[in-house]
């Protein structure tokens, strides 16, 4: 969201005025979701996951909070212990980060049915959190 207000402003899209605004909703939103964080007891890493899996009500309804912590958490050291330096350019690192994901999808109950759109989403918040770490 930084990026893309920077890019507005740069492209004179927006003006000051407009940046600032919205660098105070983003702070607003960051607060809140640290304050979430802490309220399930996940790191941002975790938090990360979480809401990448969230993003599927009806997994959520069916597994509830306590399991997606739990599914977070695990995705979260699993994508830490298997992320190499290229993982995002390699095919066949690639394939075995989906297949890790998909077994602690599996290991945990995760809908079948739910758990090919799961592991996609999965995948994009790792290589997202891989571009903030590299920054």
């Amino acid at each position: 969201m930084l990026q893309e207000t920077i890019h507005r402003y740069k492209n004179r899209a927006i003006e000051t005025m407009q940046v600032i605004e919205e660098l105070i909703a983003l702070a607003k939103e960051m607060r809140e979701a640290n304050a979430r964080g802490e309220k399930l007891g996940l790191t941002q890493d975790e938090l990360a996951f979480y809401d990448a899996l969230e993003t599927n009500e009806a997994a959520v309804r069916e597994l509830g909070d306590g399991v997606l912590c739990t599914i977070a958490k695990d995705l979260a050291d699993t994508v830490r212990k298997n992320a190499t330096i290229d993982w995002t350019m390699k095919e066949s690192v690639r394939a075995k980060m989906r297949f890790m994901v998909r077994r602690v999808l599996r290991a945990n109950d995760y809908p079948p049915d739910k758990q090919k759109k799961a592991v996609q989403t999965v995948i994009q918040q790792a290589e997202l959190l891989g571009e903030d770490r590299a920054e």
